[in-house]
């Protein structure tokens, strides 16, 4: 008996001191290295379980040096601690296993993720793959199997790694592993890279003991600042920085691609003994909370209340975002992928966002297009709506712009019923939805409206190439007939937050300079453009009655709301006695004069800059944020009177979260337009003032811009015509020009 203890204490020991020390590769190229490396690094924080800032750093210091050879083994000496297993894929590209330094630690019901070291001397580029005969059984298994079958797991060969090995010589993989447990449990876990890849002897199986931890509910009460029950976001993290519940194959409600779960009052969490770190928050409005909590066996609930720093809608402006998705892009690349109305309601309710317009679009359409009705959504519960409504996008018109197409009370175009027949001009899907009274506009404003200038506003023509705000350069100056038969302006919005706001804001400021009044609504593209939450780019809407969808659609149209993150705000705008979107939003002067521009603005920043927004170039995102404004040095942050596009006045104040009054006595000797911004991260539509009853021409530059952007739209989007609407396209900028050539020769100023 002694002698078997012993043999098997040496085994134990040799496996121990083989786990601790794994092979160093050598003669490894380390440029595709280095790219991998990276890439490994960037999955690990798509996972929610990144490294530590102590192994990056000694990462980085590693890759720093001029010797290679030493880089890559001192780089391989760090990961190789984090590996739970070494593969070998020898010459003939049979695959051995053996065991790593990892601590084979489990959660009860929640998943891990652990490195796998490659060592390729094959140069395979086959897919890696595992099984074990401990993996959860099917539906209808032997109720034997059940019990040993406890075990799920994957690799995880998704972006940002690639779908099969890169053939190097030496590359880290992740391998995702669920337990159903709690306890030590026993798995084999095999390994190959196709068929035939299987070593002898079974030498590309390793069998580990598992400690799966217990997990342990805890009920999160959740309060709103009224002390009612609410939904909130949470972020919840251990001390290694790692996500919890772990972002690995989460399903909806809960993303993938969010570190955030979001939980109704009375909703649990479950999570192993430990000490970890939650963010709490609702919204950019709520002030963020970050406590510690130990969790043991006796852990049962955590209270939390939400704290405001301001609430608009108790001053009558609602906020939405009329661009999200309920799938589609990287995160949901299957039609019937994504989630449904009651998950994304669920992300609505967490971000406090009072509207969110679910837009059905490409990839998704044929099968999302059950959940329109033409109305609210069941889900909605006031003050909180979600409407089904849609997204020219992959599909039709798109290639000359995608379009919002909000308010509709019918969905599919004449002709089919499917995305596959509607038109490929953009003016024509105009028509059809605004002969139904919908709030129509292009999406995502700035593609294809690059600009090299970060001027605001600059006069370069840009590419009009993408799928942004380009067809608008000649839709704006069209009418079309509207649900009476009225004729009435074709495009009602831009869409501004989810492009650079150079290329966003230059575009409307040259058009309302040629005397057009499209006015702007902010929106997310969520999971698209932004996929860290809803609600990043918002509208506030004035309203004067109880909220509503058709009414808060018809607030935009009218111009009586203002866009922006969230994180500052601009009430109750006003030049002399008429407020933003009311009146027409115009003032009528009969003569040069002043006028009296009022506002009542507020702004929350950190007393410490967030590191790496401020002097971001502002084509990286966040493309609009309260941090960019700041003012070096200080917690104030400047806002402006804009008067056909150049700000004219300016007064500084502090970003505290309290609502300050400004005023600004403005001189204007010729009709003119007036907003107010915090750049960039809120900005007013306009108010218009009317001269001697003349129209707004203020800038021949202008004009000019957006004719020779007409010629460069046309010239770009003719390829994508069919013939039968070839006729139409040719009138449709030809109209353009013509009506931009006329304000050329009738505008008042250079």
């Amino acid at each position: 008996m002694l002698r078997i203890c012993i043999i098997s204490t040496f085994f134990t020991t040799v496996q121990l001191i083989l786990a601790q020390s794994l092979p160093i590769v050598k003669n490894v190229d380390i440029q595709p290295f280095k790219a991998q490396i990276k890439r490994i690094i960037e999955a690990k924080v798509l996972l929610g379980e990144p490294f530590t800032e102590k192994t990056k750093r000694k990462i980085d210091q590693a890759l720093a040096q001029n010797d290679e050879a030493n880089a890559i083994s001192q780089v391989q000496q760090v990961l190789d601690k984090q590996c739970l297993i070494d593969i070998q894929i020898n010459p003939e590209s049979r695959v051995k296993v053996n065991t790593g330094s990892a601590n084979p630690v489990l959660i009860e019901k929640g998943w891990r993720n652990f490195l796998v070291k490659v060592r390729n001397e094959a140069g395979v580029t086959a897919p890696l793959q595992v099984s074990s005969n401990n993996a959860l059984p099917l539906a209808g298994s032997p109720e034997n199997e059940i019990k040993d079958r406890w075990l799920d797991l994957d690799v995880f060969n998704s972006q940002p790694l690639t779908k099969s090995l890169s053939g190097l010589a030496l590359e880290y993989r992740i391998i995702q592993l669920y337990s159903r447990d709690k306890g030590k449990r026993d798995a084999k876990l095999s390994f190959n890279v196709g068929q035939g890849t299987q070593d002898l002897g079974f030498r590309n199986e390793v069998s580990l003991l598992f400690d799966c931890l217990p997990a342990y509910t805890i009920t999160l009460n959740v309060l709103d600042e009224n002390n009612k029950p609410t939904t909130a976001g949470f972020e919840i993290r251990d001390q290694l920085g790692r996500v919890y519940p772990s972002q690995a194959k989460r399903l909806a409600p809960d993303f993938h691609f969010h570190p955030q779960i979001y939980r109704a009052h009375s909703e649990a969490v479950k999570l192993p003994k430990g000490t970890y770190q939650i963010k709490f928050y609702r919204g950019p409005e709520s002030i963020t909370e970050t406590r510690s909590i130990n969790v043991s066996a006796n852990s049962k609930t955590e209270s939390f209340k939400v704290k405001r720093w301001i609430d608009p809608s108790l001053m009558g402006w609602w906020s939405g975002d009329h661009h999200i998705h309920a799938a589609g892009c990287a995160h949901y690349t299957n039609p019937t992928e994504g989630v449904h109305a009651p998950d994304m309601m669920r992300h609505i309710l967490g971000e406090d966002l009072k509207v969110g317009a679910n837009l059905t679009w490409g990839p998704c359409f044929d099968y999302q297009k059950q959940f329109f009705t033409g109305k609210d959504d069941r889900v909605s519960e006031f003050p909180y709506l979600l409407r089904y409504d849609v997204e020219v996008s992959g599909f039709g018109s798109h290639q000359s712009g995608h379009l919002c197409l909000l308010r509709l009370r019918q969905q599919m175009f004449p002709g089919g019923d499917s995305k596959h027949h509607w038109p490929k001009l953009c003016l024509n899907t105009l028509r059809w939805a605004k002969r139904q009274g919908a709030l129509v506009g292009p999406a995502h404003t700035g593609w294809g409206l690059t600009q090299t200038s970060s001027d605001l506003p600059t006069y370069e023509v840009p590419p009009f190439n993408s799928i942004g705000a380009n067809e608008f350069i000649a839709d704006v100056t069209h009418k079309v007939p509207g649900p009476n038969g009225k004729l009435v302006p074709a495009v009602d919005f831009l869409s501004m937050v989810d492009t650079p706001y150079v290329w966003e804001l230059n575009i409307w400021y040259h058009i309302l300079n040629c005397g057009f009044r499209t006015r702007i609504s902010g929106e997310t593209d969520f999971p698209c453009i932004y996929g860290e939450r809803v609600g990043l780019g918002r509208s506030y809407v004035k309203l004067d009655n109880k909220l509503n969808y058709n009414d808060w659609c018809e607030g935009i149209r009218l111009g009586r709301n203002y866009v922006g993150d969230g994180r500052s705000h601009i009430i109750d705008f006003q030049v002399d006695d008429v407020e933003m979107g009311t009146k027409d939003s115009e003032l009528r002067l009969s003569k040069p004069g002043t006028v009296l521009v009022k506002a009542k603005v507020a702004a929350l920043l950190q007393s410490q800059p967030i590191p790496g927004i401020a002097k971001r170039n502002y084509a990286e995102k966040p493309y609009w944020h309260i941090e960019r404004a700041r003012i070096e040095n200080t917690q104030k942050v400047p806002v402006e009177v804009v008067v056909n596009g150049y700000p004219i006045a300016q007064e500084e104040f502090i970003a505290n979260g309290e609502l300050q009054d400004i005023a600004f006595e403005v001189p204007i000797q010729y009709s003119s337009w007036i907003a107010i911004r915090i750049l960039p991260s809120s900005h007013t539509n306009p108010v218009f003032v009317i001269v001697d009853k003349k129209p707004i021409r203020a800038s021949r530059r202008s004009a000019q811009w957006c004719l020779s952007g007409v010629k460069k739209c046309r010239k770009e989007k003719l390829r994508f015509m069919g013939e039968d609407e070839i006729d139409d396209f040719n009138k449709t900028y030809d109209h353009a020009e013509m009506v931009y050539k006329k304000i050329i020769k009738e505008s008042v100023a250079n």
